[in-house]
């Protein structure tokens, strides 16, 4: 790992590469992870899932299994207050009792002495299916006369987005040379370290739930509302998260958990083993995109037409926001004067597409850079003097019609990281690196370089905001300081970045500083640990909330209180006819590059080298920083070459991870090098703005151009697999 950043030396914590915060905890075992968990009289639950993509339930039988010994009740759909319950929309069972749509949909739940006698009587429990044909392939689900899957979407099409920018006919008429490719972005698991564990126990009448998330006010909403019960009479408290990417935003056990204790009365713990993570919570969105791009023959854009099918599976979890995303990187970080954009988002019978790291942005700005390299081979040019010759600038217009923010500087990163790849710019022009590859090997080498930008912050008119409250202890001075802030610790830092923000905008020592963080008993809504939106929106609630507590603090009032919540610049949706809207708060872009190496004899792709050029701002921890991006391009690279998420009419063909495949370290790039082009973000804390997953988005076009210098055959559908690479290489 290399790194490039020099602190700003007038900080006393921010900027500083302070220690992580859990480290010790978890490196030594001790850290308390749901799992660990245990209370005396626990029950153990097990879950019977459907098994079968799409069928109607006729009956349940649950004689056989009451009658096994140790068994105290089984819960089925008759038992849930209110029997629906989702992120976005409310329209998954929390237990199935008349009809399941997809594989992993949960029918019953089975509460027992111990966890083998749980899982014995959970086989026993008989259920009676009639099944019905199953849709998995969103581009026939929404046509007509497919079968109806909600009866609210009779065209199983959960969401339309329109972008309208000039004339598309007029664009396509004018450009010299077209390009038209169709794309496919599979499903990818979050393979998180940690399956998905809690437990769950009665307080009074209160019932808390121990487990792992990411939004823990809004796991606390969702399972108040099926219970039928008041938020106070719900408490969620996260114990260590052991990974999440976006993969724990929806709830998967809480619900079932504070049910089974709500119901008995006695706590309840589960824990999931890996093939029943990977079939029961969603995964990254596959999507079908199909680009008709336009230039002129010195390499200006005029068009780009897009049509992006995006497969909700069968919830609607996040999938509406996912496609905003997608709708709007698919044409990449340019100005195109013409575009037209249909992007939809489609039910199916396939796992859910959930949130996942990047959040759509990945699939779209694939699609987008995809392009722009193919046209600058057709037009002769290389793939920097493309870029630059269409590349947005502060206050120039999105596709949405919105000028793009004063702190985005594309230009500049992509000259860096061009740079540092080994372009060298001449009089003439860029002058890509030459091909390493030696005379006679099998092995040959090429280069890509990528570049796009992510959101920071919810978006499309979502309200976002953010609270903090700092309580000062002492005399004369600050003795000791308790900062309530319900942020999710999901492997990410945020506990050790909010730590050097309070103790910056409080100048005292970090040590004084202890962090109650996410329990809805005890702290203030921060929001989801998603949208790279915790160091921004977080640091700003607590650097308000750190003013208000030394006013207090001075009027000698002790302890000395301050309770602030930041609410971000408004965003709005997209104009259904035009597409027009302030998508989002702040962007934070990214330039990557790769060096390739591929096998022409057995299909292997290597990545020697791997360039990322990123802008967070102010860096609050350069060291998570780079760690956040190292990361990310690991994950990347899995999704471009190895993970290949199978699934035959709805059934999952990978269930664990034996047979779908993640990186290791022996697959990481000998060099994963981090640089940061610096500019400041106004409304961030110091200038700060999110990083966590601005690394994901640019790999896999970066990686397949690479491919191509390398063997001159272009790879439109994730993953690279030596299979795939060889296969295409030799016309098979």
């Amino acid at each position: 790992m290399q790194q490039a950043h020099k602190p700003d030396p007038g900080y006393r914590y921010v900027g500083k590469s302070v220690p992580r915060a859990d480290a010790f905890e978890k490196v030594t075992g001790q850290a308390c992870y749901p799992g660990d968990l245990s209370r005396p009289g626990m029950l153990h639950m097990k879950v019977l899932f459907a098994g079968r993509p799409h069928a109607r339930i006729i009956h349940i039988n649950l004689q056989n299994a009451l009658a096994l010994p140790g068994v105290i009740s089984i819960l089925t759909g008759k038992d849930v207050p209110v029997n629906n319950y989702g992120l976005a929309f409310n329209d998954q069972p929390v237990l199935c009792d008349q009809s399941v749509r997809f594989e992993g949909d949960q029918v019953a739940l089975v509460l027992a002495e111990t966890e083998a006698i749980a899982a014995q009587a959970r086989d026993l429990i008989q259920v009676d299916y009639e099944d019905l044909p199953a849709l998995t392939d969103p581009r026939v689900a929404m046509q007509p006369g497919s079968i109806c899957l909600h009866r609210d979407r009779p065209d199983n099409i959960l969401d339309h987005i329109r972008i309208r920018r000039g004339d598309i006919a007029k664009g396509i008429a004018c450009a010299d040379v077209i390009v038209e490719s169709s794309y496919y972005l599979p499903m990818q698991e979050h393979a998180f370290l940690q399956p998905e564990a809690g437990l769950a126990y009665l307080d009074g009448d209160v019932v808390v739930i121990e487990s792992s998330g990411q939004w823990a006010h809004h796991d606390r909403r969702q399972i108040a509302r099926s219970l039928g019960i008041e938020e106070d009479r719900v408490r969620v408290i996260y114990r260590a998260i052991g990974g999440a990417f976006g993969g724990r935003e929806d709830i998967s056990i809480q619900l079932v958990l504070a049910l089974a204790a709500l119901k008995t009365g006695r706590p309840v713990k589960l824990v999931w083993t890996r093939p029943e993570s990977i079939r029961g919570h969603g995964k990254r969105h596959q999507m079908y995109i199909s680009s008709r791009w336009g230039a002129t023959k010195d390499g200006k854009l005029v068009a780009a037409d897009m049509v992006v099918v995006a497969d909700a599976g069968a919830y609607a979890y996040t999938s509406s926001m996912v496609l905003g995303h997608a709708a709007l990187t698919c044409t990449g970080v340019y100005h195109i004067p013409n575009v037209r954009v249909d992007a939809y988002t489609v039910y199916t019978n396939n796992v859910p597409g959930a949130a996942f790291r990047g959040f759509g942005s990945p699939q779209g700005v694939f699609a987008a850079e995809m392009q722009m390299n193919k046209l600058a081979q057709a037009l002769d040019l290389d793939p920097i003097t493309i870029r630059e010759l269409n590349l947005l600038g502060p206050g120039d217009l999105l596709s949405t019609q919105t000028p793009l923010a004063d702190s985005v500087h594309l230009d500049s990163m992509l000259a860096q990281c061009a740079q540092q790849q080994g372009w060298q710019k001449t009089s003439r022009g860029w002058r890509k690196p030459a091909c390493k590859s030696a005379a006679g090997s099998t092995l040959k080498t090429g280069v890509g370089i990528a570049l796009g930008m992510k959101n920071i912050g919810f978006s499309f008119g979502f309200p976002e905001e953010s609270t903090a409250t700092i309580l000062l202890y002492g005399g004369g001075e600050i003795d000791r300081v308790e900062l309530f802030f319900a942020g999710a610790e999901c492997g990410q830092g945020v506990e050790t970045v909010v730590r050097q923000m309070a103790a910056e905008a409080l100048n005292v020592a970090i040590e004084k500083i202890r962090l109650v963080g996410a329990d809805t008993g005890q702290s203030p809504e921060a929001g989801s640990a998603s949208a790279s939106r915790l160091t921004m929106l977080g640091g700003n609630a607590i650097r308000g909330a750190a003013q208000l507590a030394l006013t207090s603090w001075t009027n000698e009032d002790r302890p000395a209180k301050g309770t602030f919540t930041y609410h971000a610049p408004v965003t709005t949706t997209f104009d259904p006819q035009s597409g027009y809207s302030k998508p989002h708060v702040v962007f934070s872009p990214v330039a990557q590059a790769v060096e390739v190496s591929v096998d022409c004899e057995t299909g292997e792709v290597r990545l020697p080298r791997v360039v990322s050029v990123v802008d967070s701002g102010q860096p609050i921890n350069p060291n998570l920083l780079s760690g956040q991006i190292e990361g990310g391009v690991i994950q990347a690279l899995g999704y471009t070459l190895m993970e290949n998420f199978i699934t035959e009419q709805g059934y999952i063909m990978t269930p664990d991870l034996t047979t779908y495949l993640i990186p290791t370290v022996l697959d990481v790039p000998e060099v994963n090098e981090v640089s940061h082009c610096e500019h400041l973000e106004a409304i961030g804390p110091w200038g700060a703005r999110g990083i966590g997953e601005t690394a994901v988005i640019a790999i896999a076009p970066a990686v397949a151009a690479g491919i191509h210098d390398a063997t001159g055959v272009w790879f439109d559908r994730l993953p690279f697999t030596p299979q795939e690479v060889f296969s295409r290489m030799h016309g098979k």
